[in-house]
Parts: C-alpha cells; sequence; structure tokens
C-alpha cells in the first residue's frame, strides 16, 4: 500500500514502496490526487507495465540535448556535429523549456510547422524553412529520444517524433550551367588570387566529388600514376576511388605541385594556420561569393557542381553502375536525383532512333 502524508506546505506526499521496484515519490496539491495517482502506479507494477517517469520529468529537451550534443555527437564525423549543433540551436530554441515527459506528439507536431511556415527574423519578417532542413531537425530529435530510452533509462512510454508525419524530402535541384555560365564561371575563378580556388572548382566539375572530400583529400590519397583518387571519409561512410578526367589529373598535379606547401601538413588544399597552429583545409566561401557575381550566376550553389559534373557523366555514356561508382551514390534513385540531362540534349539521339 502507498503512503500519503500531508506535507509542512501543505500538499499531499504519496510514497510507494514495493518489492521489485524502486521506491517512488511524487507530490501533489491534494490528497486525493495523490491517492488516484498511487493506485494507477501500483496497478502498473502488478501489472508490470510500470515506466519511472521522474527522471523525463525532471529533464528538460534543452539539457538532454546539451548531453547529447557531449556525448553522442562527437562520435560522428566533424561535417555531422557542426550540423547537430546548429540544428540543436533551433529545438532548443521552440521545445528547450519542456520536459521530455511533457513533449507530446502534438507539440511536435506544432514544432513541424510552426518551422515550414517559418520563424521571424529581426525585422518582423517570416523565414520559411524548407522540408528537408525541418526533416533533419526532427531525426536529430527523435534520436535523442531512442539515445534517452534506450541508454540513459529515461522513463517514457513511447518516441513522440515517431508518431508524427516527416515532411517530404524535397524535390532536388534542377540547376544546370549553360555553356557561357560555364565559360563565365571558369574565367572568373581563374582570375582569383588564390590558385587552388581554380582547381577546386575545376576538379568538382570534373569529377562530381563533394566540396568535404575535395578540401580533405591528402597527399597519400592521390595516385597520379593510376590516375585516381582514394577517399577514405565519404558522406555514406563507404570508401571509393574515384577516377580522374585529363583535366582532374592536370588540376590535382599543379596542386601537389604548389611550391607554397608548407612542410607541416598534407592536406592537398591547405588553409592559413589556425590559433593552434594547425592548418586545416582550404576555405573559399568569399571567393565562390564573388566568383558567383563575376560570372552573372543567380541561384547556384556549390553542391551544383556535383549536379553538374554527374549529369555530364551520363551524357558521356557512361552507365547508371559506373556513374555511381564514380559518384558515391548508394541506390540508383538517389542518383536519379542527382541526374538532370536536357531535353534539348536527349533530341539528336531521338531522332537516331526514329531512323
Amino acid at each position: 500500500m502507498a503512503t500519503i502524508v500531508k506535507t509542512p506546505s501543505g500538499t499531499w506526499k504519496a510514497l510507494i514502496r514495493k518489492t521489485g521496484w524502486p521506491t517512488t515519490a511524487k507530490t501533489f496539491r491534494t490528497k486525493r490526487d495523490a491517492e488516484d495517482w498511487a493506485r494507477r502506479t501500483e496497478d502498473e507494477m502488478v501489472r508490470g507495465m510500470y515506466i519511472h517517469r521522474a527522471p523525463a520529468e525532471r529533464m528538460t529537451v534543452e539539457a538532454a540535448l546539451k548531453r547529447y550534443l557531449r556525448e553522442v555527437t562527437p562520435t560522428k564525423r566533424q561535417s555531422t556535429q557542426i550540423g547537430e549543433h546548429k540544428k540543436a540551436q533551433a529545438l532548443i530554441k521552440h521545445l528547450g523549456k519542456y520536459s521530455l515527459a511533457a513533449l507530446s506528439a502534438d507539440i511536435v507536431a506544432q514544432y513541424r510547422d510552426t518551422r515550414l511556415a517559418g520563424d521571424e527574423d529581426g525585422n518582423g519578417k517570416r523565414v520559411p524553412r524548407s522540408n528537408n532542413t525541418v526533416r533533419l531537425e526532427l531525426a536529430l530529435l527523435g534520436h535523442l529520444f531512442t539515445v534517452a530510452i534506450k541508454e540513459w533509462g529515461i522513463g517514457l512510454p513511447f518516441n513522440p517524433v515517431s508518431n508524427i508525419r516527416r515532411p517530404a524530402p524535397g524535390a532536388g535541384r534542377n540547376r544546370r550551367l549553360t555553356p557561357a555560365e560555364n565559360k563565365r564561371l571558369l574565367a572568373a575563378v581563374d582570375t582569383y588570387s588564390n590558385p587552388m580556388f581554380s582547381w577546386i572548382v575545376r576538379i568538382a566539375l570534373e569529377t562530381g566529388m563533394r566540396l568535404s572530400e575535395i578540401a580533405g583529400v591528402r597527399v597519400g590519397q592521390v595516385d597520379m600514376l593510376k590516375r585516381v583518387v582514394r577517399l577514405e571519409h565519404t558522406k555514406n561512410s563507404s570508401p571509393r576511388t574515384v577516377p580522374l578526367t585529363k583535366a582532374a589529373t592536370s588540376g590535382f598535379q599543379a596542386a601537389l605541385d604548389n611550391p607554397l606547401r608548407p612542410p607541416e601538413t598534407d592536406l592537398v588544399f591547405f588553409g592559413e594556420p589556425g590559433r593552434d597552429g594547425v592548418r586545416r583545409p582550404y576555405l573559399f566561401d568569399k571567393a565562390w561569393t564573388d566568383a558567383k557575381k563575376a560570372a552573372g550566376l543567380t541561384d547556384f550553389r556549390f553542391h551544383d557542381l556535383r549536379h553538374e559534373a554527374v549529369s555530364r557523366l551520363v551524357e558521356a555514356g557512361l552507365s547508371d553502375q559506373e556513374v555511381a561508382a564514380i559518384s558515391g551514390h548508394k541506390s540508383m534513385q538517389m542518383l536519379k536525383r542527382y541526374t538532370h540531362l536536357r531535353a534539348e540534349d536527349l533530341v539528336g539521339k531521338l531522332d537516331k532512333l526514329a531512323q
């Protein structure tokens, strides 16, 4: 039986001691509420369905996310760590004050809808978030609950994120370079003071490698004799070997022969030393923005170079399997999203079939 006692402050405390279960207590405003809770809890214990909710009621979403960022996030790739810290800030802003026990599926659904509709910026203007951004934020929140339940022993009956609809993935970008845009872009990058910028852009156009993959390449990964680059750390965690076109080979050869290469780093594309004296990959955000402006490119991102490269490989006649081996796509569906053939380029092929 539960013990119900009145506290000095005038509230009522229910205390349950039952063999095989941890001592459980909770305070209520009225005696009847305390008795009802004690009766329900004892019944759950008898039926083997009791969940110790106190830790979930005490831990806020903000505290849980901070613990996740300390314990779980550091086990992931550097690029993933940066992204999770950013996503956590949005979750903390909207949901941080809720306890894990109080965060229900309808509250998470409201968060989803609010983010898709857009948060207000400093000028009172709503800034909508993309489906993919919100989907990834929900994925982080969902995994937080999974870890809390399975590893931290936080008593929760279910994961609230698993009970809501996730925003559908975007249709994928369809931005291709026209021949004139391609010419202007290469001319713009070639005029930049640091030649590494030009080499990186040209390699991206020739190989379809991601920016993180190019930036992280070490000297030992480039085999100029066989004309391949062996990537050890990729987005999908599967190492792959990328064959190099003649233009890509020239870009890597120029980078390897760079007379300014410092002896303390083996990065092919190296930046200035940080405060700790360590050289990290070369960054060129401003140079990229300036080059796009000089080339007159609108709505064009660096990652679109990967789309362009993969589409060119398909247009060159390579099979889907061959393109996937170069680009690293694990499924043909994902490869399809990254491959955008120009309809006008297919007209000639259709005419040949009709002959």
